[in-house]
């Protein structure tokens, strides 16, 4: 294989294919060879911030609110009012899921441990914490943030907040800057406990 032209169509033969996985991996996959599809995000696997596997099927029938959580944020003291609504709501059918990143200035680079005692000391944290995920589209995203994503957003930094309907489904979307306490998100939280 010394033809150099024959060289550069195999070479962009091979690109092609490649550009086509990334795009539209169920052209490549098939429908019977690829991962099984999820339709809801409590059919998705997770670890906790301690270690330890967690099915988010144990929250089907709840309302959640996913949040990409970071410690050293300007949006950090959010926290305190995800775990107000989380105590306020609980009994209702309402969790609030945090799920540390580092993908946004870097903002979360403690050890499980380290933002496992930063949350329980400076907040008195008490939702669900998982382990760190990267939210940013790519190899290593996490299938909890694909699936999110999937909504037509994705997190453009720390403290986006996805509302999960009882199905397990997106319902809305809320940026950093909708803080807990905001009437526009405690407005659709009622309304999706009221479905």
């Amino acid at each position: 294989m010394s033809d150099p032209t024959v060289r550069t169509t195999i070479r962009l033969a091979i690109l092609t294919f490649a550009a086509l996985a990334l795009a539209t991996p169920a052209l490549i996959l098939g429908a019977q060879g690829g991962p099984p599809t999820v339709s809801s995000l409590y059919d998705l696997e997770v670890t906790t911030l301690d270690g330890k596997p967690a099915r988010l099927a144990a929250y089907r029938g709840t309302v959640t609110l996913v949040v990409n959580v970071a410690s050293k944020c300007g949006y950090t003291p959010q926290y305190e009012g995800l775990e107000a609504l989380h105590k306020e709501l609980a009994a209702k059918g309402f969790a609030v899921l945090g799920f540390p990143s580092n993908d946004f200035g870097g903002q979360e680079p403690g050890t499980a441990q380290e933002i496992a005692q930063f949350c329980r000391l400076t907040y008195g944290v008490t939702f669900p914490m998982f382990s760190k995920v990267v939210t940013k589209t790519g190899p290593g995203q996490s299938p909890v943030y694909a699936f999110l994503g999937a909504s037509g957003n994705l997190p453009q930094w720390n403290f986006g907040k996805y509302l999960v309907g009882k199905d397990g489904r997106v319902v809305a979307y809320f940026p950093s800057t909708v803080t807990p306490q905001s009437a526009e998100l405690r407005t659709a939280i009622a309304g999706a406990l009221a479905r």
